[in-house]
């Protein structure tokens, strides 16, 4: 075998189980949409709409979590989307596949039936690069919520998320690179990327690429109120002292420390 053809863990590593493995939580998503939806309106979630879902892994754990619940996929991705049929959706039951939906659209235009919850997780929507068309994406998804529905976002931010640099975080066979490649304080643009290194010296670089916004917390709220929701509520996480991490308790606050980087849940109330 020629040098150039050399078996290396990066070429037979699956760049979309990489992410899930060291982006993704669906289990704990799921719960805290579930907790946080029944907490402001009182009442079971069971209607769930993923949206730049990808390999829809958020909307098939919604089904597992009970035989009543009901979830749509959205994305423009088709390859991803494969992706995630062959490796998350096809291990559902005939029953719970029945339950789903996944449309291969784009989500300012599709037509989906009204539901309960719609998420835009992973910074996702920050594709939007105008207030107009932020606006109008949030405006679409307040007419796709039932008349007590929920709007699901997250966001990051600090100090550090206006600086061009690589973060690494090792796992057990791999490390995950975040690259804030380049941003543009001009109009907040920044493009990201994630790469992959392994114990072999292998690289897979630009796994994945993403032209964005820098999306502040109060740009998003006083957009979603202009497109409609009565109310936002925004969570910051706890801190554990001791471990100097967080401690995975979110609540809703109005006050975030001067942190390097932070991240937060938004919770919109049609």
């Amino acid at each position: 075998m020629g040098k150039n053809n050399k078996v290396t863990l990066a070429s037979q590593a699956d760049k979309h189980k990489l992410y899930e493995n060291s982006v993704q939580n669906v289990e704990f998503e799921v719960e805290f949409l579930a907790n946080e939806f029944k907490a402001n309106r009182g009442r079971e979630c069971r209607s769930f709409r993923e949206d730049f879902c990808g390999t829809a892994q958020a909307a098939v754990e919604w089904i597992k979590q009970h035989k009543d619940n009901t979830a749509v996929g959205v994305d423009l991705d088709q390859e991803v989307l494969d992706w995630g049929q062959k490796h998350h959706v096809s291990k559902l039951s005939d029953e719970q596949q029945q339950r789903l939906q996944i449309y291969n659209e784009n989500v300012l235009a599709v037509q989906t039936a009204k539901v309960d919850l719609i998420a835009a997780s992973n910074f996702s929507y920050w594709i939007f690069k105008e207030r107009r068309l932020m606006r109008e994406y949030f405006a679409s998804v307040l007419a796709a919520l039932k008349d007590d529905g929920v709007l699901f976002l997250d966001a990051f931010g600090g100090y550090d998320a206006y600086r061009e640099l690589k973060e690494k975080t090792k796992h057990d066979n791999f490390t995950y690179i975040w690259h804030q490649k380049k941003y543009n304080p001009y109009n907040h643009d920044m493009e990201c990327r994630i790469h992959f290194t392994f114990p072999d010296g292998s690289k897979m670089k630009n796994a994945f690429e993403y032209s964005w916004r820098l999306w502040s917390l109060p740009e998003i709220r006083e957009l979603l109120l202009e497109a409609g929701f009565t109310k936002v509520v925004t969570y910051a996480e706890g801190w554990n002292e001791e471990e100097e991490e967080g401690n995975g308790v979110w609540s809703p606050s109005e006050e975030f420390d001067a942190d390097p980087g932070w991240l937060a849940y938004i919770v919109a109330l049609k």
